[in-house]
């Protein structure tokens, strides 16, 4: 998360330090994320994907992407690091209705309106900055279509006040205004992430923070989970004009 914050730089890609250099800790962490399926949850409730075409922005290697495959339609993960496209192919590979292609959130490699649900989790859309994304989703949405952005709480005990001491420029309050600004809901959601060994517990948060705050959160936290806050926005294409 912390250097992919700095997305907002005018640049194609920005690398992220987390899955890009330890994608086997990430894998960890993705599993340990969220195991009573609140996000899930109110994605279901805010945007549901049952029999509807997915895109996945920021796929990484595709974690997510059985997951919406379970019931989508079809879901596309768009990703741009080459290492991370083949991981993500290898997981689809026996999926019938997923696919990966390779491309930038910038610039996505879809046909306009084909696709019903636009999802990106913790991946390129920060707040300011992201607005060439939220036009590309917009173009490749389909009329009445969802865009459902999922980000870390920067807000929220413990996870956000470890993640503001990374990146002081990082300020809650003007996201969710970004957010609100520009047409989102904002839906407050707690998910628990929950390790089976402590040494996986501070691997993930030593590749998710500077030394000196992963040393700080490791030393905060009593036993094997922790709560940890998000935001879903989402926003809707409008299905016919807009007077």
């Amino acid at each position: 998360m912390r250097a992919a914050l700095n997305a907002v730089r005018p640049v194609d890609v920005v690398p992220s330090p987390n899955i890009w250099h330890w994608p086997d800790v990430y894998e960890v962490e993705n599993r340990a994320q969220d195991v009573h399926g609140a996000i899930w949850a109110a994605l279901s409730e805010e945007c549901p994907f049952d029999g509807q075409d997915v895109v996945d922005v920021g796929c990484g290697d595709g974690f997510h992407l059985p997951l919406f495959a379970r019931t989508a339609k079809s879901v596309t993960g768009v990703e741009p690091h080459p290492p991370l496209v083949v991981r993500a192919r290898h997981r689809t590979a026996e999926l019938a209705n997923a696919r990966v292609v390779s491309g930038p959130a910038q610039r996505l490699p879809l046909d306009d309106a084909s696709a019903d649900v636009v999802h990106a989790r913790t991946a390129y859309f920060f707040g300011p900055g992201c607005e060439p994304g939220l036009r590309e989703a917009d173009r490749v949405l389909r009329p009445g279509g969802a865009l459902a952005i999922v980000d870390l709480d920067g807000s929220a005990d413990p996870y956000g006040p470890w993640l503001r001491a990374d990146e002081p420029r990082y300020d809650p309050v003007v996201v969710e205004k970004f957010f609100a600004d520009n047409g989102f809901s904002l839906r407050r959601v707690t998910a628990e992430w929950r390790f089976e060994k402590r040494e996986d517990l501070e691997a993930v948060l030593r590749i998710e923070f500077s030394a000196k705050v992963a040393e700080r959160a490791i030393a905060s936290v009593n036993g094997l989970s922790f709560p940890v806050g998000y935001r879903l926005h989402v926003r809707r294409k409008p299905k016919g004009l807009i007077v």
